[in-house]
């Protein structure tokens, strides 16, 4: 178990890179200042870029010297990364100020370098990861602990083989060998069970996952897995290799979890949704393997409300709106039964940050909109309207996304959107 009290060693940088470091970091705030003055926003994104491109090292410089605790996945690596830096800040007490995350969740290169230099001395760092960025952080940062939550199909024009990111996972767990993190995985995703299979260390994590079309096919050999119940529960397992399920340490059952001695705890959370338990499980094994202690993480976890915005509640025009993301498939399965509202608006949208394929609209199940009112909006509500119709939902379309909600016929609306008019809104309510 890792020592929470345990300083990490700074980095001994050479002056040139000291001094070209504070350079660039200089420029990068100027730039986010003005950025914040012209209201384009917090202006993180726009430092880090200036950053990186004047130091184009600056990622992996920044991460030097600190205890890194990662977390990755498809779904969830916003709000696990909140709750985790909570229980670790919680922990830390006093010390809190050692601690640096990303808690805008920027998660590339620039937005990790962007958020570490404006924290130099904190020698803990919570970072949200990519899971493009997962290779490097493991290569350059060699995190204390990786986090590895899901892996579903996500912006299909850039993501559409999620097996070669699996596969990057692997070789780069394999390349870190005995220096390489312990692992919190999710024991549930095939191929997550199978990207960690590498690592000379993992904590299993069984979670409440409801989607499983992403993992149809085993990683390793191609077979298709099979579902076997077992204790109340389905279980995966690979007919034509050894991939199975593995035994998990900690397990999330129903608003519980269990640890690895059988005691079961409530994480007591103000973020909703069962598959926010889930990741609460995977934040709380990752907290106490860094030595925080139980009760400090537990009231950690318990003051996340709105991480980066999302379930936060905003005033448009006289309606009261709660913002939910939800991404690709897997993360709409779990966002629509949080719906409750009557009319629901629905906002996507398919530039680069959504995907620009929209085809996935079609896995997910809208029928359970059925006798409800649904308001679509954004550039793709067309698009949307459509697959409602085949869903026999009734529908309007409103494609300005403040009309939508100001002009729905409720006082109190869920609104449900892809990136970008998720964040488009967060502005417009002066959340970011």
């Amino acid at each position: 178990m890792a020592v929470l009290t345990t300083k990490a060693t700074p980095a001994a940088l050479s002056v040139g890179h000291r001094l070209r470091l504070s350079v660039a970091i200089t420029a990068g705030n100027a730039a986010a200042l003005a950025s914040r003055l012209a209201g384009k926003g917090s202006g993180a994104s726009v430092r880090g870029q200036i950053l990186t491109r004047l130091v184009p090292q600056a990622f992996d410089l920044l991460l030097q010297g600190r205890r890194v605790l990662a977390v990755s996945g498809t779904n969830g690596k916003t709000t696990t990364t909140h709750l985790l830096a909570a229980a670790v800040r919680a922990g830390l007490g006093s010390d809190a100020a050692r601690l640096v995350t990303n808690a805008d969740g920027a998660n590339l290169h620039y937005g990790i370098a962007s958020a570490l230099s404006q924290a130099r001395r904190a020698d803990i760092a919570v970072i949200e990861t990519d899971e493009r960025v997962v290779s490097d952080m493991i290569a350059l940062a060699r995190p204390e602990l990786l986090v590895l939550l899901n892996f579903s199909r996500d912006q299909l024009d850039r993501h559409h083989e999620i097996k070669a990111l699996g596969r990057a996972w692997r070789i780069a767990l394999e390349g870190a060998g005995s220096d390489g993190p312990t692992i919190v995985a999710n024991a549930c995703d095939p191929l997550v069970v199978w990207s960690a299979g590498t690592a000379s260390r993992v904590i299993w994590v069984e979670t409440d996952t409801v989607w499983h079309a992403d993992g149809a096919l085993c990683p390793a050999c191609g077979e298709l897995l099979v579902r076997v119940p077992a204790d109340g529960r389905d279980t995966w397992d690979c007919p034509g290799c050894d991939l199975t399920q593995p035994a998990a340490d900690y397990r999330v059952e129903g608003a519980k979890i269990v640890l690895p001695d059988g005691t079961r705890v409530s994480p007591d959370l103000q973020v909703p949704g069962s598959f926010n338990v889930s990741n609460a499980a995977c934040a709380l094994a990752a907290a106490l393997e860094f030595g925080v202690g139980l009760d400090a993480a537990l009231a950690g976890m318990h003051t996340v409300t709105s991480p980066a915005g999302r379930f936060a509640t905003a005033r448009f025009g006289d309606t009261a709106a709660r913002l939910l993301l939800a991404k690709n498939p897997a993360g709409w399965a779990e966002a629509l039964p949080l719906a409750q509202s009557d009319p629901v608006v629905l906002a996507i949208d398919s530039v680069a940050a959504d995907g620009k394929d929209v085809s996935w609209l079609w896995d997910v199940e809208y029928e359970q909109l059925a006798g409800r009112r649904v308001i679509c909006t954004g550039p793709r509500a067309h698009d949307l309207a459509v697959r409602l119709s085949y869903a026999g939902v009734e529908h309007t379309i409103t494609p300005d996304l403040h009309d939508a909600i100001a002009g729905a016929p409720a006082d109190a609306v869920d609104v449900i959107a892809t990136y970008t008019p998720f964040q488009a809104l967060l502005k417009m309510a002066g959340l970011r």
